[in-house]
């Protein structure tokens, strides 16, 4: 099992930037790959970025392409994502989740943070 914990979330005008940390603890040598989600009100859970947690393939969704960067910390077994030119349409509930080597998808979930993004 690998329990996962964000933090960074908040309050920001648009144009912002913050930065989103999750914490992954438990059996991390068996992470495959580690991803942002995000969930706005009324609408479906989507994938934000994603990063290989032992090579270096990332990917992003469209819409925050250019503005958001996916990174890792291996060491402090920490996973990073910074936001930046926010725009109150990246405002959600964001939320780390790991993916296991012998899984088909993500199945680890934290418990979610906050990003308001204000006009």
């Amino acid at each position: 099992q690998v329990q996962l914990v964000e933090s960074g979330g908040g309050l920001v005008q648009a144009g912002g930037s913050l930065r989103l940390s999750c914490t992954a603890s438990g059996r991390t040598n068996s992470i495959y790959r580690m991803g942002w989600f995000r969930q706005a009100p009324g609408k479906e859970r989507e994938i934000v970025a994603s990063i290989s947690w032992k090579g270096t393939a990332t990917f992003y969704t469209n819409s925050v392409k250019g503005r958001f960067t996916v990174s890792r910390d291996n060491a402090r077994n920490m996973v990073y994502l910074q936001l930046n030119s926010l725009t109150p349409e990246d405002t959600a509930v964001y939320y780390c989740a790991g993916w296991g080597e012998t899984m088909a998808e993500y199945r680890y979930w934290g418990q979610g943070t906050q990003v308001t993004v204000a006009s």
